[in-house]
């Protein structure tokens, strides 16, 4: 028999992967103005409603090989993956906080980040869905859990601020660079996204948010997105495009302040008293 608390992880990692698979139909339907509630789990190609046999989180894609047993057409590898992640996400929260309400909450901000993410990278777009869920869960969970002890998340006051913080900065940002460039520069989802973000973290972690994001994103766009840009540019004139001209492609911030936000939550203040100790100081 397991000791206690491998079943505990155990549980925490299976019931992860539920909640993946119940992130997969948002991430599918939320940006096609559809329910996540009806109709059944359907094959997205022919349509076929899935069996409940076939809708068993990672096994189940596995054991069809990837292929539903309908058309026989593959069904994308975005599933199972999603189901991983937040099942390691859930292990990850237990293992680091216990069987405490604390874990519960890291665990349901990763998740939601990891939808918005997907889903800015698939779309373009943040549902509503999933920024109103995470502003009003982070403001609840605010005056639940303000004396639940690691400190990671908040207190009631500093969720407020946060939350105005948050949304603000990105805002003016998004102001600017619309005024600069002419056209717009950040989508509203953003800006909820980060009121979200800032009430689970404060106005410091919030703010220090947007500047990791912004790292994070130049450093992957000039290592990784303009390379590649610019090969499938040179393959599209060697294939005898004349006309192809090389343009950067739109780069969702989303997918990059969801990192970030994690990232502040759990080593914002060290970050923080790591640049006062270090490059302020006299």
């Amino acid at each position: 028999m397991l000791e206690p608390h491998w079943s505990l992880a155990a549980l925490a990692f299976l019931f992860g992967a539920v909640i993946g698979s119940f992130l997969n139909v948002c991430i599918v339907r939320w940006p096609e103005g559809e329910s996540v509630v009806r109709p059944r789990s359907r094959c997205p190609r022919c349509g076929r409603p899935v069996q409940a046999f076939e809708n068993v989180p990672i096994l189940s894609w596995l054991l069809l090989r990837g292929k539903c047993r309908g058309c026989g057409l593959p069904i994308s590898p975005l599933y199972p993956a999603i189901e991983l992640t937040t099942g390691l996400g859930w292990l990850a929260a237990y293992a680091a906080y216990g069987a405490t309400f604390d874990a519960l909450r890291l665990a349901v901000f990763g998740t939601v980040l990891l939808g918005i993410a997907a889903t800015d990278a698939r779309r373009f777009l943040i549902p509503d869905g999933f920024t109103v869920f995470l502003l009003l869960w982070a403001l609840g969970t605010s005056f639940l859990g303000s004396d639940s002890g690691s400190g990671i998340f908040a207190t009631p006051y500093a969720a407020f601020f946060g939350a105005c913080t948050g949304a603000g900065a990105l805002a003016i940002i998004g102001w600017l660079g619309e005024l600069a460039l002419k056209k717009e520069a950040m989508g509203f989802g953003d800006v909820t996204m980060m009121a979200a973000v800032g009430a689970a973290l404060g106005p410091e972690r919030a703010l220090l948010t947007v500047l990791v994001g912004a790292f994070v994103g130049a450093v992957a766009s000039v290592s990784v997105i303009v390379p590649l840009t610019w090969v499938a540019h040179r393959r599209r004139l060697a294939g005898g495009e004349t006309e192809a001209v090389f343009e950067l492609p739109h780069i969702p911030f989303g997918v990059f302040l969801a990192p970030a936000a994690l990232l502040t939550l759990l080593w914002g203040d060290r970050m923080i008293a790591w640049y006062f100790a270090t490059v302020l100081q006299p």
